[in-house]
């Protein structure tokens, strides 16, 4: 019985080979707002189906997926903190950075206003308000590209957040989604991309109180991590990713996601 039971499961083993052969996989280290935003939903399904590269996503901070990708634990980060990524390159942990989108940051905050900033477009003007209103602030806290936007745009303001915040502001350590129920079971303000809030439910009081200042762009970038320096990234199928969301395939894509027929983000790959 025994002897035949072997010859069995080897050939049932030999079988399986081909098809974990065939099982291709990347991993992506992003940011929580590209797959909060339901984007990697929309357009993981369509890189799939055209080159048969399954897609892994590690959604964090920005600052904790690049720190993700120089352990080597990733194949393509995929975020939107244009000086973190260039210190990443620097230090050769990327091959080389390629811009994919934009959409733009936006003010959230209860509608009953206590800082009197809603309909403005001077985001500096706004956070000098609330501070000086004490008004409820929901930080993201993780080092994530907007949380570096907003900790840049304390510092314009002339505000040193680090020594000047009080108990009015709150650092939560969370992704977007997350970030955003607290300030909405607190009536606070908080920063948002604009593409996780269009596709994030639980608004309750929230609603945008300042967009359109031209310091609230958001631009996203793509890179490879260096094989050089981590020989067990897929350099290939990581490549083959890249090239697809810069291609006017993978543009024409990311431009079709929507929500309630408004547009999440803006593809400008050159």
């Amino acid at each position: 019985m025994d002897l035949i039971r072997g010859p069995l499961l080897l050939a049932a083993s030999l079988a399986a080979l081909p098809a974990l052969a065939q099982e291709k996989f990347i991993v992506v280290a992003s940011t929580t707002s590209t797959e909060q935003s339901g984007l990697f939903g929309h357009i993981l399904p369509v890189f799939q189906k055209k080159t048969g590269i399954q897609v892994r996503v590690v959604a964090l901070g920005t600052g904790q997926a690049l720190d993700l990708a120089r352990r080597g634990d990733a194949d393509v980060v995929f975020v939107h903190a244009r000086s973190a990524e260039e210190k990443f390159l620097a230090e050769g942990q990327g091959v080389r950075r390629f811009d994919v989108m934009y959409n733009d940051f936006v003010l959230i905050g209860p509608r009953a206003d206590p800082a009197k900033v809603s309909g403005g477009r001077d985001i500096l003007d706004a956070l000098k308000k609330i501070k000086a209103a004490g008004a409820p602030f929901v930080s993201r806290g993780d080092k994530s590209g907007t949380h570096l936007v907003e900790l840049d745009l304390w510092e314009q303001a002339g505000i040193d957040i680090v020594t000047e915040k009080g108990p009015w502001y709150r650092d939560t350590g969370q992704g977007m989604g997350p970030a955003l129920n607290t300030a909405a079971a607190m009536s606070a303000y908080i920063l948002a991309d604009r593409g996780t809030w269009i596709s994030f439910k639980n608004r309750g009081e929230l609603a945008i109180t300042v967009e359109g200042d031209k310091r609230l762009f958001n631009q996203y970038g793509v890179m490879l991590v260096n094989p050089a320096k981590h020989p067990n990234v897929k350099k290939d199928l990581g490549q083959a990713f890249v090239d697809w969301v810069v291609s006017p395939g993978g543009q024409k894509t990311i431009a079709e996601y929507k929500i309630g027929g408004e547009q999440l983000f803006f593809p400008n790959a050159k």
